[in-house]
Parts: C-alpha cells; sequence; structure tokens
C-alpha cells in the first residue's frame, strides 16, 4: 500500500448507516469511497425463491465480488473507504444462512475455508468502523430512507445480525476497531455528530488504541447540535 494511504472499512448491521457514513466522510476527507453492490447478483432471484439450493452460489458471488472490489482499492493510490468489509460476507450473512439451516454442512465448510484461504493474503484495514445500533433505532432509519424492499424486514432477523456483529467484533483481531454507538449519534441529521466520528477515526489512525465515545463527548456534540 502508497506510503501515507489510509484505509478505513465501515461495518454494521442494515439500515444502520454505513453507507451514508461513508459518502459523508468520502467528502469530509476527500477519500475515495468504494461501495457494496449487489444489484447484479444473477443468484438473488432463485436465492430468494429457494434459499437452501442457491444460497452456497449466491454468496460465493457476493465474496468473489467483495474481494475484486479489495483488490481494486488496495490498487487505487490515495485513501479510501470502503462500506461494508469482506469479512462481514462470511463472518455475519453466510454464517447467519448457515446457523438459519439456509446452507448445508458441507456448503458452509466449504465457503468458510475458501474464505479463509483468501483473506489471509488480503491487506487488513487500517480502521474498521462499527456502527452499534439497537433493533428500534435500525428500524427507525430503515422507514426512514424508506426502501420499499426493507419495510417488511422483520426484526428478528435484525437481532439475529445484531448478535452475529458482536460475535465477530469481539474476536476480530486483524485491525484496530473504533465502535461508534449509533443509538446515540445521527450523522446524517447532525453535523457535530460526524464531526466527532471523523475525529476519533483521525486519532485511532494515528495509533492512538484507547479511543472511545465519552459520555461527555456524545453530550457536547448533541449541545453543538441544538
Amino acid at each position: 500500500m502508497t506510503v501515507g494511504k489510509k484505509f478505513v472499512a465501515v461495518a454494521g448491521n442494515v439500515g444502520v448507516g454505513k453507507s451514508t457514513l461513508t459518502q459523508m466522510i468520502s467528502e469530509h476527507m476527500g477519500w475515495k469511497a468504494f461501495y457494496e453492490a449487489v444489484d447484479d447478483n444473477p443468484y438473488l432471484a432463485d436465492f430468494y425463491s429457494d434459499m437452501r439450493t442457491w444460497s452456497f452460489h449466491s454468496q460465493i458471488f457476493f465474496l468473489t465480488r467483495r474481494l475484486r472490489h479489495h483488490h481494486q482499492l488496495m490498487e487505487w493510490p490515495d485513501s479510501v473507504i470502503q462500506d461494508r468489509s469482506v469479512y462481514e460476507d462470511a463472518e455475519i450473512f453466510a454464517r447467519n444462512l448457515y446457523q438459519q439451516g439456509s446452507m448445508t454442512q458441507r456448503d458452509w465448510d466449504s465457503y468458510l475455508e475458501l474464505y479463509n484461504v483468501l483473506t489471509d493474503f488480503l491487506p487488513a484495514p487500517d480502521v474498521v468502523v462499527y456502527l452499534r445500533a439497537s433493533i428500534t433505532t435500525l428500524q427507525d432509519r430503515i422507514q426512514r430512507r424508506g426502501r420499499e424492499f426493507e419495510q417488511d424486514i422483520d426484526p428478528h432477523y435484525l437481532n439475529r445480525l445484531n448478535l452475529l456483529y458482536e460475535d465477530w467484533i469481539g474476536r476480530f483481531k486483524l485491525s484496530p476497531v473504533l465502535i461508534v454507538p449509533a443509538d446515540d449519534l445521527d450523522f446524517v441529521t447532525h453535523n457535530t455528530h460526524l464531526d466527532l466520528i471523523v475525529s476519533k477515526i483521525q486519532e485511532k489512525l494515528e495509533g492512538k488504541d484507547d479511543v472511545f465515545f465519552l459520555a461527555e463527548d456524545i453530550a457536547r456534540a448533541n449541545h453543538l447540535a441544538a
């Protein structure tokens, strides 16, 4: 990676605001943004009609596409920020399919082995920004952004993903992690909340391991936003 180049990945559950935060930080910092692409998966229609048969194929497509994006952002000469990391494809979404019985043991074992081998060769992000939010916050933000196909997402599904995210982030050791309390910080509505998040990311990039959001940080940002 180019000297001085930074690579930040934004992680978090459906509706938490990953794409929005990626865009806002990209504009704020002048970094190149790489976004999740899901619309061109040729297996999606089959997957939704028969998850158990097509889950492996669909997840392999997503993993391949994510790895291609990872390679592209590594080739980019300047700092980059990524909307959803390659790790989440396996650790959250494929694992959830396996746990709910929509992916066979054989397919899960094959997928996981491929994922582990490939990610051994990938440069890790300099920082992973994990947006942590309650189901209530996720539902509110999903409703606000108004995507019709998301309006009927089962809260139990969101909760399963939240549990998987918490388990994954607790085990993740490849990069420093900045946990953003998204229940308390609405960076879409308040610029001061975005400024606070950016300042914490910069501290983390400077190698400060003890960076976290204090109650007084949030209170000060809320006061400035009022």
